[in-house]
């Protein structure tokens, strides 16, 4: 059975939308931490906001990013989408039963990461789809904007790893309790 993991970026208060914020932060230590991390991972699912803006931002930046760019533009996309009818970029859109259709997901891949994608990712975390939650956690406040988790959502979590790197972004990773 394949392991659904999270990968987010937020910022001491909670906010993960546009993470431009995160910029000044993201070092070497954290450039390596993504890389293993979508070097893992068999697919990716995503949100139709966050598919959106990675198809028209990931093409462009193939050439600086190397290897890393071209894993993540080559990798298979499965899009929660209600709203979109043309693929692109290696996408399957998920059709009908989204926590079904991750399931059988489950039973394709080994790894499947999910980036991003605030919507499908409290979906998912209601389902108890997901199985691990890797966070990154900035050491910024904004005071505003979208937070990562929805209003009412509950999940019982245990820390099973962390770390911080030299910018001051603690890695958590937590697993469902």
């Amino acid at each position: 059975m394949g392991k659904i993991y999270a990968v987010e970026y937020v910022t001491v208060d909670g906010v993960f939308e546009e993470p431009g914020w995160s910029g000044p932060f993201f070092n070497e230590e954290l450039q390596d931490w993504q890389f293993q991390n979508t070097m893992t991972a068999d697919v990716q699912l995503l949100g139709r906001r966050t598919y959106e803006g990675f198809k028209e931002a990931w093409p462009k930046m193939e050439a600086e990013t190397g290897e890393f760019g071209r894993k993540f533009n080559a990798m298979p996309k499965r899009v929660a989408t209600t709203t979109l009818t043309e693929p692109e970029w290696n996408a399957t859109f998920i059709q009908g039963d989204v926590a079904e259709a991750v399931r059988e997901m489950k039973g394709q891949y080994d790894n499947i990461v999910v980036n991003g994608s605030g919507n499908l990712l409290n979906y998912l975390a209601k389902q108890n789809l997901v199985d691990e939650y890797r966070i990154m956690q900035f050491p910024v406040v904004l005071g505003a904007g979208r937070k990562l988790w929805d209003d009412g959502t509950k999940i019982a979590l245990s820390l099973a790893d962390s770390w911080t790197t030299k910018s001051g972004v603690a890695v958590l990773t937590y697993v469902p309790a």
